[in-house]
C-alpha cells in the first residue's frame, strides 16, 4: 500500500495530550475506604491487560470488498495494512468504537478492530492492540446490532432481541447470548445500563425502557410512528419517527422522552432515516430526499434542511464544523450549516461508475475529531481530508482491494 502525504496530522498535540493524561488521571482522589497504611495498587489507572495505552486517538479504518471477501485494517497512525478473514457477500459493516460487525446474509463475522477510546468524562483514554477475527454469530443482513460497553443487542428481522457479553468479545470469545422475552419493532439500543426498545401498541409503537433481563421498567408514555434511525449523543439517545424524533435520556433514575418535531409535515422519502455523526456528537445528518440533507441539532431541539445537489453520503463534525455532502459528481461538498450556503469543494475524488450504488454499498464519509475519511472503491483509494482547512487532502492511501464498505474504529 503506498500513502499520499500532504501532512502528518497524527504527530500534532502529542506530548499536549501526554501531558494533560498525566496530569488528570494522577490527580485522581484514593477511594474514600483505603487505609493510609495499605500502599496504592501496582496496576496503573486506566490500565487493560494486553493494550497498549496512548497519549492520541488510534484511528482504524475496517475494509471490505463483499464479492472476493478481501478485509483490511488500516492504522491511520502508523499507514499499516493488516490482514484479517475473509468475509464474502457483506451487505453491511457496522462498528461500536470497537467491534466491527460484517453482516453478510447467513452470518455476522465480529472483527476486534484493536483500537479504541475510555471516556472518563473529564479526561479520554486511548488503547491499540493486535487485530483479531473473534468468530461469527448467527444474525443476518438485515438484522440490527447496536452496543455499549456491557452488552451487544441483535434484533433480528422477525423483531427478536439477544444480548452478547461485550466483556467476553473483549477477551476473544462469543458467549451463548440471552434471549429477550417478546419482540419489539426496529432496534433495541442499550443505553445506561438498560436498553431502549419499542412495543407494538395498536396502529404505531410505544417506547419502552427494559432492564438487562428484558424487563419492562418503564414506559415514557409516548409512541413513536414508522420508528426508523437511531444515534448515541451525549444529550442521549435520537430515536427517528414519522414526525421527527425522540430524545431520551436518563435523569435521577427516571427516563424521559422528549419529541424533536420537524415542524412540518415531511413525506415519507424525505424523512431523515439514517443518522450519521461523529461519535458522540450532538449534531445529526441525514439525508433529507435525493437532493437535500437534514442537520439535527440536538442541543438546541431543532431540524435544519439543507439544498445540496444529489446526495451520496453526508457527515459532520458539528460544533461549527462544516457540513460535508459527497454529491455524485464525486467531489465532497462543504456547507456552512447555519447559511445553508456552500463554502467549500473538493477535486472529484471518485472513479467513474460507482458514485452511487444502488445495492446500499455507497461510499461514506467518516468523521473523527480532526479529519474525514471518503472510500473509493474502484480506485482502491481512500482519501483523509482535513475538514477544517477548506477540505485539503491530506492523505491518501493506495489499497490492495476495494473498499467497498468502510467503518472507522478507536473513537
Amino acid at each position: 500500500m503506498n500513502v499520499r502525504r500532504n501532512v502528518t496530522p497524527w504527530a500534532s498535540a502529542a506530548l499536549v495530550l501526554t501531558a494533560l493524561l498525566t496530569t488528570s488521571c494522577a490527580g485522581e482522589e484514593p477511594s474514600a475506604g483505603r487505609s493510609e497504611a495499605k500502599p496504592p495498587s501496582a496496576t496503573p489507572h486506566g490500565y487493560v491487560e494486553g493494550a497498549k495505552e496512548a497519549a492520541e486517538q488510534q484511528a482504524r479504518l475496517l475494509l471490505n470488498d463483499p464479492d472476493s471477501g478481501n478485509t483490511r485494517v488500516l492504522d491511520l497512525v502508523t499507514g499499516e495494512v493488516h490482514r484479517t478473514a475473509e468475509v464474502k457477500d457483506a451487505v453491511r459493516l457496522g462498528m461500536d468504537g470497537r467491534f466491527g460487525y460484517l453482516q453478510a446474509p447467513d452470518a455476522t463475522h465480529v472483527l476486534d478492530s484493536g483500537a479504541w477510546m475510555v471516556d472518563h468524562g473529564d479526561h479520554v483514554h486511548y488503547y491499540s492492540a493486535p487485530t483479531r477475527d473473534v468468530g461469527e454469530i448467527p444474525a443476518g443482513s438485515q438484522a440490527q446490532i447496536r452496543s455499549d460497553v456491557a452488552v451487544t443487542a441483535v434484533t433480528g428481522e422477525d423483531g427478536r432481541t439477544v444480548l452478547y457479553d461485550r466483556g467476553k468479545l473483549e477477551k476473544g470469545q462469543i458467549a451463548t447470548p440471552r434471549t429477550l422475552h417478546g419482540t419489539y419493532t426496529g432496534v433495541v439500543v442499550p443505553y445506561e445500563e438498560h436498553l431502549l426498545a419499542f412495543a407494538n401498541k395498536g396502529d404505531t409503537t410505544e417506547l419502552v425502557v427494559l432492564d438487562r433481563k428484558g424487563e419492562r421498567v418503564a414506559s415514557p408514555d409516548v409512541t413513536c410512528e414508522a420508528p426508523r434511525g437511531d444515534a448515541v449523543t451525549r444529550r442521549g439517545v435520537i430515536l427517528g419517527c414519522a414526525d421527527g424524533a425522540l430524545l431520551v435520556r436518563a435523569q435521577g433514575g427516571a427516563f424521559t422522552a422528549e419529541k424533536i418535531p420537524y415542524g412540518k409535515h415531511v413525506p415519507a422519502q424525505d424523512r431523515a432515516t439514517a443518522f450519521r455523526q461523529r461519535p458522540g456528537s450532538d449534531t445529526l445528518t441525514a439525508p433529507a430526499g435525493d437532493d437535500a440533507v437534514w442537520v439535527l441539532d440536538v442541543t438546541e431541539r431543532t431540524w435544519k434542511w439543507v439544498e445540496t445537489g444529489p446526495v451520496v453520503a453526508v457527515n459532520t463534525a458539528g460544533e461549527g464544523s462544516p457540513l460535508l455532502v459527497l454529491e455524485t459528481d464525486g467531489s465532497v461538498h462543504g456547507y456552512d450549516t447555519t447559511t445553508g450556503k456552500q463554502t467549500a469543494r473538493t477535486k472529484p475524488l471518485l472513479t467513474a461508475g460507482k458514485r452511487g450504488e444502488s445495492d446500499g454499498n455507497a461510499p461514506v464519509i467518516e468523521v473523527d475529531r480532526s479529519r474525514a475519511y471518503v472510500n473509493d472503491p474502484e480506485g482502491k483509494q481512500v482519501f483523509e481530508i482535513d475538514y477544517n482547512d477548506g477540505l485539503r487532502i491530506a492523505r491518501s492511501f493506495d489499497l490492495d482491494v476495494k473498499p467497498v464498505l468502510m467503518v472507522e474504529a478507536g473513537r
